[in-house]
């Protein structure tokens, strides 16, 4: 009897197979044939699987979403049961920041995706912004659960300071990849603007 093909998980290994050809030869230059070769396939099968590059491309975006989702959520997970909204916001933030192998090559990517949306039409018909646009909502929806709770500084408005906190991020692990600085350096300089936003927790004010 044949086996059954799971076509999620063999997309999946493929979305895979595209971030590891791309993190070597940069997403400008991978082609569908190189990401076959990496994933151990004919090229045949990916042109089955996806029938363009620009749909590759989108998939494999969409695939860095989710990783970089479950990247999050491990983070929030390990500050602890009950996690204040600073703890959260930190989590997010540091996770972005390119510290090992996978944030690297996270960062390297989506910041690719941005650039090749501006010149492609293909990409930038998608919905690019959708997942960036979900981050700040999350993050702004954070920091107003904080304001109501009278945990940030006065005048503080949470839209602008979460839109801040995420382009912050963005251009500190730009400047982490490229060797202009370490990531404990971009690490503290996010702490110190989150000091610039929350009140001191009780404990720290005594």
């Amino acid at each position: 009897m044949p086996k059954r093909v799971d076509h999620a998980e063999r997309r999946t290994e493929i979305a895979e197979a595209l971030v590891r050809a791309a993190g070597r030869l940069g997403l400008h230059a991978v082609g569908m044939r190189d990401v076959a070769a990496e994933a151990g396939v004919s090229l045949r099968l990916v042109q089955y699987y996806f029938e363009s590059k620009e749909k590759l491309l989108l998939f494999g975006l969409r695939h860095l979403a989710e990783r970089f989702g479950q990247r999050v959520t491990a983070r929030v997970r390990a500050a602890g049961a009950h996690p204040g909204a600073r703890a959260v916001i930190e989590a997010l933030l540091g996770a972005a920041l390119p510290v090992d192998e996978e944030s690297r090559t996270f960062h390297h990517l989506y910041t690719s995706y941005a650039v090749l949306a501006v010149t492609d039409d293909a990409l930038a018909a998608q919905p690019f912004i959708k997942d960036p646009d979900s981050a700040e909502d999350t993050v702004a929806g954070l920091l107003q659960q904080a304001a109501e709770q009278g945990q940030l500084r006065p005048g503080v408005d949470p839209r602008a300071a979460a839109a801040g906190l995420l382009a912050m991020s963005a251009g500190l692990g730009t400047s982490v990849l490229v060797g202009q600085r370490s990531a404990q350096s971009a690490a503290e300089i996010l702490a110190h603007h989150l000091d610039q936003i929350f009140l001191p927790a009780p404990a720290d004010a005594a």
